[in-house]
């Protein structure tokens, strides 16, 4: 019998006709915790698809993206009725730039995806967990409202937004993260955007990046077609989208600060068990 981490074959940890319903199930207090931060939740749904749901590394990271694509369409509909562009204006220099910056990447990311190993590319997945989940703790001790790091000047924002897309589309690519937990603290933190226009802003920067993705790997041949919609797709992206609407909802009941150390403590914790433990069990003893 063959290693999870290896071929093409539909995942056997949970079993076909209960698939969707795990998938959906799972993604629902996924999603609310993210919405409860203001995230996604991407990067808790990935060690879920390579840990309980079975997919090898890169077929994880291929219907992660194609999911993060179904909830940015799906937050931007949602958030269409109150989206104004007004507050959007001041970002539009670094925003364009990020833009620029993470659509080269996508195309660099998804590019290495397809050729490193599943062993390889667990392990590039594992450090990148881990360093956005020490984001997230260290995160949750800072303060809400912070001083722009970068001058207000048009040339200091395209150099640093491009800069930042640049590394921003790399980190999204690879794990099939719109990348809203990079976006958001960038914005806010390097140029003093506020935490509601950096989500709105956030998606806008999102949306070509994973849609690139998704065409990337269509292209590469990972998906497995109407197979991969019904039973991970879109039972989880229709509950990671319901489960952000119920978050959203639920904000400040448990102060996000005290989430996020949380949640990067959980991400840290849950992606060292799932990675670690198979590329242990995949690659035998180092020799």
């Amino acid at each position: 019998m063959p290693n999870a981490s290896e071929g093409t074959d539909s995942p056997a940890s949970v079993r076909a006709h209960g698939r969707p319903w795990y998938a959906f199930g799972v993604a629902v207090p996924i999603g609310m915790l993210g919405g409860l931060i203001g995230l996604g939740g991407a990067e808790f749904r990935l060690p879920v698809l390579a840990g309980p749901l079975g997919y090898p590394a890169r077929r994880a990271v291929a219907l992660n993206v194609a999911i993060s694509l179904v909830t940015v369409i799906a937050s931007l509909a949602i958030r269409s009725r109150t989206l104004t562009l007004a507050p959007i204006i001041p970002l539009l220099f670094p925003m364009t730039a990020m833009i620029a910056g993470a659509i080269i990447t996508a195309f660099i990311g998804t590019a290495l995806v397809g050729r490193l190993s599943n062993e390889r590319l667990e392990q590039v997945i594992l450090v990148f967990l881990v360093l956005i989940g020490s984001l997230l703790i260290i995160e949750g001790f800072l303060p809400t409202q912070f001083p722009a790091l970068v001058p207000g000047d048009p040339v200091w924002q395209v150099v640093t937004g491009a800069l930042f897309g640049l590394a921003i589309g790399l980190v999204s690519s690879m794990l099939g993260v719109a990348g809203g937990e990079l976006i958001i603290p960038t914005l806010i933190f390097a140029y003093g955007a506020e935490i509601k226009v950096a989500g709105s802003a956030s998606l806008l920067i999102s949306l070509p990046t994973v849609l690139i993705g998704v065409v990337r790997y269509l292209d590469q041949g990972v998906y497995e077609g109407q197979r991969d919609l019904n039973e991970t797709i879109v039972p989880m992206g229709v509950g990671s989208v319901i489960g952000a609407v119920i978050g959203g909802l639920l904000v400040g009941i448990i102060p996000s600060s005290i989430l996020k150390v949380g949640l990067g403590v959980i991400l840290i914790w849950s992606a060292s068990r799932i990675f670690h433990h198979r590329r242990d069990h995949t690659t035998g003893p180092v020799r």
